[in-house]
């Protein structure tokens, strides 16, 4: 079948012009319009004829009763052809443009419509169909000025007219078409985009057409259709980009229309038929005189100078079967999906699965992988019979599998590919992972999702392809072992191996699987850390039986890896703590980061915990300052020390006096009060100045003042007991003269201290003193001010006279006063005394 046998429009001549030979010319057709049944036509004489088409033109009606009937016809003058006609049904209005000027016609008796008066020098004409404005019952009106280079926009209703806005153009247009708020104009040499509310226009592209060759009409959906260079049917969005490619049509084109999913164009003796979709030409038919065309809701009508053609739209479901039956597969799938989502066809579901799975072996024996994958799917082809086709795939399925495919045994050609051409055969392996996948779970997978695992796992270690088999196996998925484990073995893929025995609930399996990984005895180039993996299923694995089964060969490894299967347990799911600290007792690494994280991460407030931390943290700081400069765990003993509320402090003194973590000494010491003999300790035995007052800022925090002042005045004492650290107790009271009490310090100061060697203490103190006093003034008066405020407000309040009728209701409970005590807030409302504590 060629393609000009197929059909998408039937013709059928619905009217003849019969005029006498001397009027001929006069009364040659100039333009149409339609709306529902009724047809216009506007003459070269200056005439308007209304015509009535038949209720069916199918074909099956009589010849009487399939006749086009004329009704009224109007004369608007004595000469100059009508140039276009717009039919308002909205307001059952027919506006005429004519010797350039706009008339509004009643749709059926031709009457001028009184109320709108004729709209001169206009040159162009066009109505925006909107669904805003014909919900506020009126419509937009797009006109251009013969006079001036400009667009005009006017608001129609039933009885009124007006401009409500005004684009200036450049050049004058020639052609115009407008889709909601967007308008498209030609001028003589190019096209242009305009917005009806912004006003703003965008040029598109130049062209080099007579004025009788520029095409403008809309698409719909924003989209307009244009005659562009070189002979191109240009689609362009109101955004002002092609969505759609261009289509090639002939030079000599006078007009084209849009019928979903067809473009039609006219030159003078052929009118063609172009498909949206594939921009190829599908029907001519031929016409000739045709003078112009116009687009109805079924079709086109089509014009001469005496007679009209109506071109209507064959019913999609016929075009589909017809191409069906001469087996032009592609086209009749690019048209059924073409049109799906403008007219759903639902009785042609199993047609289009059966054309969508044989456009796909096209494409899959030609290699057209993506294609193929995607019309598969569309047409719901059950994966069983692509996995057929592959050697050694059969193996995936089940014995009674038959194929359902009225086909010869295509599986040949992969046979052949399989053993002559390896890398082709691998471009059709790839296909089937990725088609498998793209099934895998969905509707089409319910019936065989054992034999798509299982082909699934098979390509994967036969590709190589680490990263999907451990998907595959890591999740939930219906492989049968009996079939995959030995694949796996095969292929060295232990890893793998292991995750498919966990996904099927053979834990202890697929960790001995993954130890003998770790331990070397099983080589899988794939895993690079088979141990760090068994640690984190440890730590997720709801079996305790098993972790404690492995805990010891996962310690033995690494004591700071291996205590995560304890520390990063689900919350819902921790060990018994006691039961873990036993068996750490083996690991002192291990047991330290255990007790960090029930004291750091779990808030524990157990003595026992915060205790064997501290002698732990103490055991690795005596052995660190035996084998290393770096003191890391120090830093955490003493935070420790200073910080945690519960562990045992006599115990740990026991342990620290007699070493040389002095500063520990004074923490613990700290703790029990002794604060004397902690900075004793720091200064004597430590000598380390600076950790004794920073011992008294931290001993401090959260205490007041006079605690701080204790503390120093201590640190202070023992600096004077010592003659070598004079300077030390001079620097001491300059740096803190705002902490000092200054009557206690010069009790405490020997007799032989001159004024001169206290002196910028005395000055700072001095200082000090007066600041808190003038602070102190500050803080009274502000007070002062705040009371004579609210004593202002009270005497107010006070000199109100108050009325207290028998009938006034509380302000807050709504009750009537029934003594005479009441209270009153600022804005004179009156309440229950009782009332006052609820009030706002």
């Amino acid at each position: 079948m060629s393609a000009m046998a197929f059909k998408a429009f039937t013709q059928r001549h619905v009217y003849e012009k019969q005029e006498a030979p001397k009027e001929k010319d006069k009364s040659s057709i100039q333009c149409l319009e339609c709306y529902d049944r009724n047809v216009y036509i506007g003459t070269k004489h200056a005439t308007v004829q209304h015509l009535i088409l038949p209720s069916s033109t199918n074909g099956d009606l009589s010849p009487d009763q399939s006749k086009t009937r004329e009704g009224r016809a109007r004369k608007l003058g004595s000469s100059n052809p009508v140039a276009q006609l717009r039919a308002v049904p909205l307001f059952n209005h027919l506006l005429v443009l004519w010797d350039r000027s706009v008339t509004a016609l009643n749709m059926f008796s031709l009457e001028p419509v009184p109320a709108l008066k004729k709209i001169q020098h206009v040159s162009l004409l066009e109505v925006c169909d909107s669904l805003l404005t014909a919900q506020a019952e009126c419509v937009e009106m797009v006109t251009s000025s013969s006079r001036r280079k400009v667009i005009r926009i006017h608001v129609v209703g039933v009885d009124r007219w007006e401009v409500v806005k005004e684009v200036p153009l450049l050049q004058d247009p020639v052609a115009l078409a407008v889709d909601g708020t967007s308008l498209c104009v030609a001028t003589c040499d190019r096209y242009l985009l305009c917005d009806i509310e912004t006003g703003r226009s965008e040029e598109l592209f130049p062209h080099n057409h007579s004025r009788q060759r520029v095409i403008v009409t809309s698409v719909g959906q924003g989209e307009f259709l244009l005659n562009g260079p070189e002979s191109l049917g240009m689609f362009v969005m109101k955004t002002g980009i092609c969505q759609r490619p261009p289509l090639q049509w002939p030079l000599e084109v006078l007009a084209a229309g849009v019928c979903f999913p067809y473009i039609l164009t006219l030159q003078p003796q052929v009118l063609s038929v172009y498909s949206m979709l594939d921009q190829q030409c599908k029907q001519t038919v031929s016409l000739h005189g045709a003078k112009g065309l116009l687009t109805t809701s079924d079709g086109v009508l089509v014009f001469t100078e005496r007679d009209i053609f109506s071109l209507r739209l064959v019913a999609i479901e016929e075009q589909i079967q017809a191409l069906v039956g001469h087996e032009r597969v592609e086209e009749a799938l690019l048209l059924l999906d073409g049109v799906q989502s403008h007219r759903p066809l639902d009785s042609y579901k199993e047609l289009q699965k059966a054309i969508t799975c044989l456009a796909g072996f096209a494409h899959f024996y030609q290699e057209g992988f993506s294609e193929a994958r995607d019309l598969f799917i569309k047409g719901e082809l059950d994966p069983r019979e692509i996995i057929l086709l592959y050697p050694n795939m059969q193996s995936c399925l089940s014995e009674d599998f038959q194929s359902q495919l009225d086909q010869v045994n295509k599986g040949r050609d992969l046979q052949v590919l399989w053993q002559e051409d390896s890398n082709t055969f691998h471009h059709y392996l790839a296909f089937l992972g990725d088609f498998l996948r793209a099934v895998r779970g969905t509707e089409q997978d319910l019936k065989c999702s054992t034999e798509v695992d299982c082909a699934l796992l098979r390509l994967y270690a036969e590709l190589g392809d680490s990263e999907n088999l451990h998907q595959l196996v890591t999740f939930p998925n219906e492989c049968r072992l009996d079939r995959c484990v030995p694949v796996l073995e095969q292929h060295n893929r232990f890893f793998a191996l292991g995750s498919l025995y966990q996904s099927h609930g053979k834990t202890i399996d697929a960790i001995k699987t993954w130890v003998k990984i770790a331990d070397g005895s099983n080589k899988d180039p794939s895993c690079s850390d088979a141990y760090g993996h068994i640690v984190w299923t440890l730590s997720q694995l709801k079996n305790r039986d098993t972790v404690w089964k492995f805990a010891d060969w996962t310690l033995q490894r690494s004591q700071e890896i291996g205590v995560q299967i304890f520390t990063k347990r689900p919350p819902d799911d921790r060990l018994e703590t006691q039961d873990v600290l036993v068996l750490l007792e083996k690991y002192s690494l291990a047991l330290v980061l255990y007790l960090e994280f029930l004291i750091h991460d779990l808030s524990s407030e157990e003595e026992r915990h915060h205790s064997r931390l501290a002698l732990a943290y103490v055991t690795e700081t005596l052995r660190e300052e035996e084998e290393a400069d770096l003191r890391p765990t120090r830093g955490k003993l003493q935070q420790l020390l200073w910080e945690s509320k519960f562990y045992d402090v006599s115990t740990l003194y026991e342990r620290v006096k007699s070493t040389t973590l002095h500063i520990e000494k004074a923490i613990l010491l700290g703790r029990t009060g002794e604060h004397s003999q902690a900075l004793q300790v720091l200064v004597h035995q430590e000598q380390d100045l600076q950790a004794a007052e920073a011992y008294c800022c931290r001993a401090a925090q959260g205490q007041d003042t006079q605690f701080m002042q204790a503390l120093l005045l201590t640190l202070l004492q023992i600096y004077l007991s010592s003659e070598d650290l004079t300077s030390t107790a001079v620097d001491l009271l300059n740096n803190n003269p705002q902490v000092f009490a200054v009557e206690k310090v010069i009790q405490v100061l020997p007799d032989s201290w001159s004024v001169q060697l206290v002196s910028q203490f005395l000055v700072g103190s001095v200082r000090e003193a007066f600041h808190r006093r003038r602070m102190a003034r500050v803080q009274k008066a502000l007070a002062q001010a705040e009371l004579m405020q609210h004593k202002v407000i009270w005497m107010q309040a006070s000199k109100t006279k108050l009325r207290l009728d028998k009938e006034q209701k509380c302000k807050v409970c709504q009750q009537h006063f029934t003594e005479p005590q009441f209270a009153c807030n600022l804005h004179g409302e009156l309440m229950h005394t009782s009332c006052t504590s609820f009030s706002a």
